[in-house]
Order: structure tokens, then C-alpha cells, then sequence
């Protein structure tokens, strides 16, 4: 894994740069490299410093923009670095790539980051919080289990199923159905089988935990309680946007946090014609996942309502089909979402 950085002075301050290192189990030890222009885009600095050394080193320097890729540990380097009186700019490596010149070394990658932290429309990404970083933590814990969860169940599954036990499917049916099923296979295999079980069970039960504590954590944000108050909301996908989207003030509008979440037609255009294709799925996978689950159980229970969000749903349906629909939602939540935070967010912060 890489961390790079670039200082920039401010307001014709000559200028002190960052680095660009690998993550080993050695890191403390392996040099990073730092490159720094002054107000002039003259390169004023290149040099290699050791990673324990780069927070006493950034602390002697005046006031400077600092940017570094959006990889692992950049938010940790960047509220370091912050505290330090420095301003902070987190760019997406994908953006950071084109500007790289030669050979890929420490030192060209350095550089490319200098170069594309010069771009004014340069996107960046909002510094989390550590409150932040914990909630998504939890959420990341939360989908191991359950993908661990699922694996197991399949797994017993398919196991019985070799010696003619089917099961439905469904937690339930697979809770209710595996003592007799153990029972009926062969000696050999029911300690195993009992231990997969147990261990099934454990992780549901290691689940649930971890959901009620997201939902105890919503429930006492502002914030994310007013998120629920819309339709296809609820407290895993109100929390984890508001950790993840970190600042509304990083998008000008709704449309850019849709882009940035992956639910808008990835295009392909030339010679002025317009060729729009699937939803780009850029973005939070996990949080992306969330919205569109939830529009699918908005627009389940749409029919038969006449509300205009039940009306639209049906209609647009009707034309485009269910999987379409159930984006275009979430795309329209995402916007709403962002548009609440923008709106009130000051006043939910106060709010108890």
C-alpha cells in the first residue's frame, strides 16, 4: 500500500512537500519520498524521509497545503497533519495516475500527486473524522460476519443436500432443521456438522450485536434520524452515508454525490453524440448496495398506494422495469440526502 503527500505554500509562502512510501511490516524503517514546489510551481525540495521521522519534519515547516492520495491511513496521516496547523487534501489515486511521468518510482509518483493537487477542479475527498472512521469500521466488522454468516449456511447446506436432506431456504428453516438433519447423517461426519453449527450460530448471534449497535448509534445522531426520515432509509444506510459522504460541502450539487456513489449512466461519447450506458458503480460499493436495497423495498410495497412517490415508482416501472427503478431511487435518495445535510445540517449539529 502507498502513501503519498505534496505541500504547497500558502499565498507565495515558498513551498515544503510530502511523501510516498510502502506499507511493510518494516514501515517505521522505509523512506518516503517528499516533493514540494514554492509559489512559483518551482520544485524546491526532493528528498527521502523515514516515516517515524515525517511528523517532526512537517511540524518545522510554515503553513502549507498538503496533499496525498485517498488510500489506507490517509486520513489517519491527514488529521496528523492537520493538527499541525497544515491544510489537508486527500485526492483519488485514479485521478492521480495520468499525471504520472516515466517510470513508476517513488519519485515520479511524488511528483504526479504535486501536479495534480496544482489542478483547480482537482476532485478531493472529505478528511473523516475518527468517530467516522469507527462507525464504517463497525459496518466493515458487520459485513465480514454476515458474509461469513452466509458462506457457512451454504455451506451446511450443501452438505446435508449430498446425503438427500433438503432444506428451504432462509435462516428459519435451516435453524429449525439442523438438529434432526445432523442426526440423520452419518456418524462419522455429526461432530463436524454440530461444530459448523454452533459456529453458525455464533456468527448470527455476533451479527445481531453489532446491527443493534449501529442502529443505537443512528438513533442517537441527529443527523442520521432525520436521514430515516425518508422513504428507504433506515439506520445502516443513514449512517453509513453520513460517514461516508463526511462533508457535504466537498459536492457542489446532488447530481455529484450520485456520480460519486457509482448510480448514474456511465457514458461513452464522441463526435457529439451521446452514448449513455449502465451506472458506472464507482464509488462505495457497500453504501451504494445500501441505497438501491433499500429503494427495492420502497418500490415492494409501491403498488397500490397512491402517495407521488408510489405513483412515479409505478409509473416508471411500468416503462423502464423494477432493477432501473429501484435505481433511479436510490439515486434520487442519494441527492435528497445530501440536500438535507447541506440544508440543515448546522441545525441538527446543535440539535440533542
Amino acid at each position: 500500500m502507498v502513501l503519498k503527500e505534496w505541500l504547497e505554500p500558502d499565498a507565495g509562502r515558498p513551498a515544503r512537500p510530502v511523501l510516498r512510501g510502502r506499507r511493510r511490516r518494516n514501515a517505521p524503517l522505509l523512506p518516503d519520498q517528499l516533493h514540494g514546489i514554492d509559489g512559483r510551481n518551482v520544485t524546491v525540495l526532493r528528498r527521502q524521509v523515514r516515516r517515524a521521522q515525517l511528523l517532526s519534519l512537517i511540524a518545522q515547516l510554515p503553513p502549507c497545503v498538503v496533499a496525498m492520495e485517498a488510500c489506507a491511513s490517509a486520513h489517519y496521516w491527514g488529521r496528523q497533519i492537520r493538527a499541525l496547523g497544515h491544510r489537508v487534501k486527500l485526492i483519488p489515486p485514479q485521478y492521480v495516475k495520468p499525471f504520472v511521468r516515466g517510470n513508476k518510482t517513488d519519485r515520479n509518483d511524488a511528483e504526479a500527486i504535486c501536479e495534480a493537487a496544482l489542478r483547480p477542479e482537482m476532485p478531493t475527498v472529505a478528511l473523516k473524522s475518527e468517530d467516522q472512521q469507527a462507525l464504517l469500521s463497525l459496518h466493515r466488522m458487520r459485513q465480514l460476519l454476515e458474509k461469513q454468516r452466509k458462506q457457512l449456511a451454504n455451506q451446511l447446506r450443501g452438505l446435508l443436500g449430498e446425503f438427500g436432506i433438503a432444506i428451504p431456504v432462509g435462516t428459519a428453516p435451516l435453524r429449525a432443521a439442523l438438529p434432526q438433519a445432523i442426526e440423520a447423517v452419518p456418524v462419522l461426519l455429526r461432530p463436524s456438522l454440530q461444530q459448523c453449527a454452533e459456529r453458525w450460530r455464533e456468527l448470527q448471534r455476533q451479527c445481531a450485536q453489532f446491527t443493534q449497535q449501529i442502529e443505537q448509534l443512528a438513533q442517537a445522531s441527529p443527523l442520521c434520524r432525520r436521514f430515516m426520515r425518508e422513504s428507504g432509509i433506515g439506520p445502516l444506510t443513514a449512517s453509513t452515508f453520513a460517514a461516508t459522504i463526511g462533508d457535504p460541502s466537498y459536492f457542489r450539487n446532488g447530481r455529484q454525490v450520485s456520480a460519486s456513489l457509482g448510480i448514474v449512466p456511465r457514458q461513452h461519447s464522441s463526435g457529439g453524440k451521446l452514448l449513455l450506458l449502465g451506472i458506472s458503480k464507482r464509488g462505495d460499493q457497500y453504501l451504494r448496495m445500501l441505497l438501491i436495497h433499500g429503494a427495492r423495498s420502497v418500490l415492494r410495497r409501491a403498488p397500490g398506494k397512491t402517495d407521488p412517490l408510489s405513483r412515479w415508482l409505478q409509473q416508471l416501472a411500468a416503462r423502464r422495469g423494477v432493477n432501473k427503478t429501484a435505481v433511479a431511487l436510490a439515486n434520487k435518495n442519494a441527492r435528497r440526502l445530501w440536500a438535507i445535510w447541506r440544508a440543515e445540517g448546522a441545525a441538527l449539529a446543535t440539535a440533542t
